[in-house]
């Protein structure tokens, strides 16, 4: 029997099937996945990941299979976000007693968070890139220039100085123990600032492209662009690019993280090698799924094919997890990209206070400031039901708690 729960509208050309079991779906996000299953250009059903819930263009921990077509608010903004995990040969006995070290030297190895607008001063960028991020910036700047040839406004920001930067919102930097207390080290971030500004402009050429169409959408953030038109190739070319330059973000940082932690002293010589698991959570990709190719568009989800390995995290206070694939196709072979937001930024610095922020994050070296409490334990869904959920779409390979976490 199948663990997941099908709904549909009058309207709906194609039903949503969510694996929500035991976890609360809100109305906002229920309506729009409603929305995109009102889309012609979907393939067989829209998928929804446990940790769904309403964002911005399209549902968070949705799955969109279309055919000849891409949504690029679908694939939103932050495009190429996602996990990359390493487990190290350190133990939990070769830690200090003392983290805050060790969470320090990170924070200075990696800028994080956004000052001054994002403007000259901004500490979560370099001011000059550095050696490594010079030498991936050359691998990308050939990409780079084709895509500002055609699109000269977006021809503006840093491009070289965020790579191998944190940024700030729910992206994060983790030092963990897994099941058996070997050290892990974990991070969470995109194509920042140059992905963000080449989402927008599609987004808003699509909407403009689709002008005399947009009033037959249920939602005009459901713009997308067809094959053949004259946009499809750019973006698709400009987001295949956005997603290199998020996974060389990732690599960067976690070089910048082991060399910081071996420099501190603190520690014995260790090796980062034993595993690593680097996975998107929001992007568009091609594949084949019930004899059709189609585009994915996976808006906080991760591709949990057979026996391919992704990252599920908790939120700060919650348990993280290495997951292995089931391959399931009616999830297009996708799992949720993690706990899943349970209220809005604005209404959990409302509801939490700093003294309930600490409360729930005892044990771990982290931030517990008012700046922080949008990503508070409780602002999240409980990551132990959301795992219930989809224990059909993926097995637990190891279990991680977080000792250090470093948020922008």
């Amino acid at each position: 029997m199948a663990s997941y729960q099908t709904f549909r509208s009058e309207r709906s050309r194609v039903p949503v099937r969510a694996w929500i079991d035991g976890v609360p779906l809100e109305d906002a996000a229920r309506e729009q996945l409603l929305n995109i299953s009102e889309l012609d250009i979907v393939h067989r059903w829209v998928a929804a990941m446990p940790d769904v819930h309403w964002g911005l263009g399209a549902t968070v921990g949705s799955v969109i299979p279309t055919v000849e077509a891409i949504i690029p608010a679908a694939v939103g903004v932050d495009i190429g976000c996602g996990m990359m995990a390493v487990q190290t040969s350190l133990v939990a006995g070769d830690l200090p007693e003392s983290l805050g070290p060790l969470r320090r030297a990170i924070e200075r190895a990696v800028p994080h968070g956004r000052t001054n607008h994002g403007g000259a001063r901004d500490e979560g960028s370099f001011r000059t890139p550095t050696a490594p991020a010079e030498k991936a910036w050359r691998k990308l700047k050939r990409g780079y220039q084709q895509i500002i040839d055609k699109h000269p406004s977006l021809d503006r920001g840093r491009t070289a100085q965020h790579l191998g930067t944190l940024g700030s919102g729910n992206h994060f930097i983790e030092l963990c123990l897994d099941e058996a207390d070997r050290v892990w080290l974990m991070l969470h971030s995109g194509s920042r600032g140059v992905g963000n500004r080449i989402g927008s402009q599609f987004i808003a050429l699509a909407k403009k492209d689709m002008r005399q169409h947009i009033a037959n959408l249920p939602d005009e953030n459901l713009a997308y662009f067809k094959e053949g038109t004259q946009h499809f190739d750019d973006y698709v070319f400009a987001v295949e690019w956005a997603q290199r330059f998020a996974r060389i973000n990732r690599e960067l940082m976690m070089a910048a993280v082991v060399d910081a932690l071996r420099q501190s002293k603190r520690l014995p010589k260790f090796k980062a090698d034993r595993m690593a698991v680097d996975c998107h959570h929001n992007y568009v990709t091609r594949e084949r799924h019930f004899g059709r190719d189609v585009f994915v568009t996976r808006k906080g989800a991760v591709r949990a094919g057979q026996g391919e390995l992704g990252i599920i995290p908790g939120s700060m206070g919650a348990r993280s997890y290495i997951v292995r694939g089931r391959g399931n196709p009616d999830s297009f072979e996708s799992c949720s990209h993690g706990a899943g937001r349970a209220m809005s930024r604005r209404k959990a610095k409302r509801v939490f206070s700093v003294q309930d922020h600490a409360r729930a994050t005892v044990g771990v070296e982290c931030r517990k400031d008012e700046g922080v409490l949008d990503e508070t334990p409780g602002a999240y869904k409980s990551i132990d039901k959301v795992m219930a959920a989809q224990d059909e779409l993926v097995a637990v390979v190891h279990t991680l708690r977080q000792l250090i976490c470093v948020k922008g």
